[in-house]
């Protein structure tokens, strides 16, 4: 019954935590541009973002935890600069403080207007967030058994609401691209670059809570993951239904951010804003105590304690609250090519973890993630600056994944250069003959 309970409160702190307020405003318009394809433009979000994510927590906990297995197949040095990275994206610079800034511009800002300013806001958002986070054991907890009934609660009266008074008929697709924009959708919330830092705060409260057997904490973690990816399947799902409704009424020359606030508006009306405004609250701050708890969890294990869980926490919320105070379209323009940067190497190798039993040598790993780098470069480029516009020219470039193709070259190449390897390391030394005649 302790495992059971310890699973399910693991599985709803995953939830929130992956659930953030950007991917409350993906799946509506989605469903918007989709239309009646709206299920297949669903599918190839879950499988990018949901299906990813979840698959990289059980592959980093079966690997023995997400340092360890980067160690494994990369390399200590390149793994601590891949990971850092990407926790220093999510729990620091990119995603922890778009938190704030969300907040403020889709429930501040529609409910009470813009005299209440970014910084006074920014003070108060990051001063609850230090109060929850601060003490280690009691994260999950807090998120897991506190604050994800409440978020579940508002989106589900949203959806309820959609589904007893529809907005209008779902008509056909206004884009021809129903599953690239799915994935493109699953690639910009980026849940998998989380994995590494949450697989750390997940392992330290079970341990923390007596849980100590790895295979027990294996199995416990497994169907949290499983728990975190069918309830962000159903909420995705209810969230591109709503979205499809609305094609013919609202038309596509409303933002994502737009579009979410309009269906709330239509049915529920001022009432329905303000559930709007508690749940984009609630799921940016469970997004930001999840970023910084993995954040400060990792920094900690990283310097073997040098830098204390409650030092790191408190880092982060200063980090927080100066870059929030940018403005959400500045923190999302500077994001876009850091992504590109780190984003497919950091994808290669979680899903090449997953076959870790089947790979035997850590050059394919390198190769792999190495020709994912070298693609991400001109990408990047490209998003930051519109240089290297031969990149539009890729294959998959229109899918998000021009890098793809590189990787696999480069994993083609580092398994060769693994086989040519155990050769020679297999092959008989010449015997001497150390007489004389």
């Amino acid at each position: 019954m302790r495992m059971k309970k310890e699973t399910i409160a693991c599985g709803l702190a995953l939830f929130a935590m992956f659930f953030g307020a950007g991917n409350l405003i993906f799946p509506p318009y989605l469903g918007m541009e989709s239309g009646v394809l709206w299920p297949l433009g669903l599918a190839a979000f879950v499988l990018i973002d949901v299906v990813l994510a979840c698959l990289g927590i059980y592959a980093l906990s079966a690997a023995g935890g997400g340092e360890v297995a980067f160690n494994r197949t990369i390399g200590k040095v390149p793994a601590v600069l891949l990971s850092a990275t990407a926790i220093l994206c999510t729990g620091v610079f990119i995603a922890m403080p778009r938190t704030a800034a969300t907040t403020y511009e889709m429930a501040i800002v529609p409910n009470f207007g813009d005299e209440v300013g970014l910084l006074p806001f920014s003070i108060i958002f990051f001063i609850v967030v230090l109060a929850l986070t601060i003490r280690e054991s009691k994260l999950v907890d807090v998120i897991g058994k506190a604050l994800t009934p409440l978020l579940v609660i508002g989106i589900v009266a949203l959806i309820v609401a959609g589904i007893v008074h529809p907005i209008g008929p779902i008509g056909e697709p206004i884009t021809a691209h129903v599953v690239q924009d799915g994935i493109v959708a699953g690639y910009q919330a980026m849940d998998v670059l989380c994995v590494i830092g949450y697989a750390i705060v997940l392992a330290d409260t079970l341990k923390a809570n007596g849980f100590t057997d790895h295979t027990v904490k294996l199995r416990i973690l497994t169907f949290a993951s499983l728990i975190a990816g069918v309830l962000l399947t159903l909420i995705y799902g209810g969230l591109t239904y709503l979205g499809a409704m609305c094609g013919h009424t609202f038309g596509p020359g409303l933002t994502q951010a737009q579009l979410i606030v309009q269906i709330t508006q239509q049915l529920l009306g001022t009432t329905g804003v303000a559930i709007l405004g508690c749940v984009v609250a609630l799921a940016c701050l469970t997004t930001a105590i999840g970023l910084i708890g993995a954040t400060a969890s990792y920094f900690q294990h990283l310097t073997h304690g040098r830098i204390r869980y409650r030092s790191g926490v408190v880092i982060c919320v200063i980090a927080g609250l100066l870059i929030c105070n940018l403005g959400l379209d500045e923190i999302i323009s500077v994001a876009t090519p850091i992504l590109t940067l780190v984003c497919p190497p950091f994808m290669t190798t979680i899903v090449l973890i997953l076959f870790a039993r089947h790979i035997p040598s850590n050059l394919l790993y390198r190769g792999a993630a190495l020709g994912a780098f070298a693609a991400s470069i001109p990408l990047a480029a490209h998003a930051a600056f519109g240089i290297a516009n031969w990149v539009e020219a890729l294959p998959l470039f229109s899918y998000g994944f021009a890098w793809l193709p590189f990787a696999i070259a480069g994993g083609i190449i580092g398994g060769i250069a693994a086989h040519v390897r155990a050769k020679r390391m297999a092959k008989p030394h010449p015997a001497t003959d150390d007489t004389t005649a």
